[in-house]
């Protein structure tokens, strides 16, 4: 989508990627707005702040870990963002703080909660290798998160799910 937004202002480009794109020229005024508003219309949004972009690059690393890598880590997250982005984790910690009123922490724990709920409802894995894959400690750590985010067990989540599916298949 975005390369097609690139090619109709005759833009060209060197690399479009999640939350990034290099314009290889440099854009006229008129031609940032129009891109502005072309992305804006599609749901994005053009950043010039540097800050603003580091944030979407630790979010972008932290949703591909754990949403779509099924590789364990071999360090810890901390050290996993800063080897991604080349900064020191400290400074990355601060500036995520600041401007999003939340720790970089929290961040990662909402989306592995997210992606145990897809795990559950996926029904392939067992509570035990949801929590292997997901680097907790424990199913107990997993289970703690899971119920102090949602208010709710994993298994009783999964009940649920379960009786959804029941009350749909008798339709």
């Amino acid at each position: 989508m975005v390369k097609s937004e690139f090619d109709k202002l005759g833009l060209h480009y060197s690399v479009v990627d999640l939350g990034e794109a290099i314009i290889r020229e440099n854009l006229t005024s008129e031609q940032r707005a129009e891109l502005a508003e072309a992305l804006k219309k599609s749901g994005l949004e053009l950043m010039d702040d540097k800050k603003s972009m580091l944030i979407e690059k630790i979010k972008n690393v932290i949703i591909e870990t754990i949403h779509y890598t099924d590789e364990a880590l071999k360090i810890n997250f901390s050290d996993h963002l800063s080897e991604k982005l080349g900064y020191d984790y400290t400074y990355l910690a601060n500036l995520f703080s600041e401007v999003e009123s939340s720790t970089i922490e929290h961040f990662i724990i909402k989306h592995k909660i997210e992606r145990v709920k897809e795990l559950l409802v996926y029904d392939e894995l067992t509570l035990t290798e949801i929590a292997y894959r997901l680097h907790y400690s424990s199913v107990a750590h997993l289970s703690n998160q899971f119920k102090k985010v949602t208010g709710l067990t994993p298994t009783f989540f999964k009940h649920l799910k379960d009786k959804r599916m029941g009350g749909i298949e008798n339709v």
